[in-house]
């Protein structure tokens, strides 16, 4: 009699607690395969991970699917006695709560619901974002910064009037410069989430502080668009509400504006100092010539004077 042999089989169902995205991701690197393959094993339909496998295999592969958060269960592959000699029934059915049971019906368990998308988080450095929900986050964490600058400004310019004392006016510095911290870090996390929905470290936010680079990398995050798979760092981000394109076509237009206004200014200033400087040298010029006059008009009187 041949050793009985066991596969693997799955249905799409996820343990407990475990999102889909992250499963996949999991599964993809345990048969060192892409998520685009391992996406048609989530149909909901029973297929086979491995066959042919012993027991002591099966239990191995079994706990290694458990750790990457699939579902899969162990049965008994369909073995063919060729043997005319004795015709015996198959063995009735275990009882259902008997999981290793190779004529156990399948006993899915309905978990919870696996999110499509990634949760939103604008304070963590985990998740992903889009480039419109990153224009339109900046701008929001832009106007709360100038808003809070402005009226702790106000605020410490009036008690120091009313009151005339040193200490309302530092605490004020030190709560301004603790709002100012916790905003950078604010617009840190936003890029870092911009960064994984590219696919990219969060550690490239660092490129900031490299000359001329640091220039052209925030308008890198503003353009390269996003993947809307799953990739390592999760679920692609929810798709983008009215209020969000409102807010990252309105920074857009805000930037516009500033650059043109920035090139006017230096157009301006350069036309400022050349006007300046073509007065300049219309007066020395003029100078010159009243300088001159005299000494020419004096010159017949001194012959006059030899005559």
């Amino acid at each position: 009699m041949s050793e009985t042999r066991y596969k693997i089989v799955f249905d799409g169902t996820l343990l407990p607690g475990v999102e889909k995205s992250t499963a996949q991701l999991n599964l993809a690197e345990l048969f060192k395969s892409d998520t685009t393959a391992v996406e048609r094993l989530f149909t909901g339909q029973w297929v086979e991970l491995k066959r042919d496998l012993t027991q002591a295999d099966a239990d191995r592969y079994l706990e290694a699917l458990k750790k990457a958060g699939i579902d899969a269960r162990i049965q008994a592959e369909q073995s063919l006695d060729l043997s005319l000699d004795s015709v015996t029934a198959a063995p009735p059915p275990r009882p259902a709560n008997t999981s290793n049971s190779p004529y156990a019906p399948p006993q899915a368990t309905v978990g919870e619901a696996i999110p499509q998308y990634a949760t939103l988080n604008p304070f963590s450095f985990q998740g992903r974002i889009g480039r419109l929900r990153y224009l339109a986050w900046t701008l929001v964490l832009t106007v709360i910064i100038i808003a809070l600058l402005g009226v702790g400004a106000f605020v410490g310019i009036l008690f120091s009037a009313i009151t005339n004392s040193g200490l309302l006016m530092g605490l004020g510095i030190f709560v301004g410069a603790i709002l100012f911290i916790g905003s950078i870090v604010v617009s840190i996390q936003i890029s870092v989430q911009r960064l994984h929905d590219l696919g990219w470290s969060g550690w490239l936010w660092l490129l900031n502080f490299v000359p001329i680079v640091g220039s052209i990398f925030p308008l890198v995050l503003m353009v390269s668009p996003g993947s809307n798979v799953a990739n390592r760092y999760g679920a692609p981000p929810p798709p983008n509400t009215t209020a969000v394109k409102v807010l990252s076509w309105m920074w857009v237009v805000l930037i516009v504006l500033l650059i043109v206004g920035v090139v006017a200014g230096g157009l301006s200033s350069l036309e400022d100092r050349y006007s300046e400087a073509s007065y300049s040298e219309t007066i020395d010029s003029t100078s010159v010539d009243e300088d001159a006059e005299p000494a020419d008009s004096a010159a017949p009187s001194v012959e006059s004077e030899q005559e």
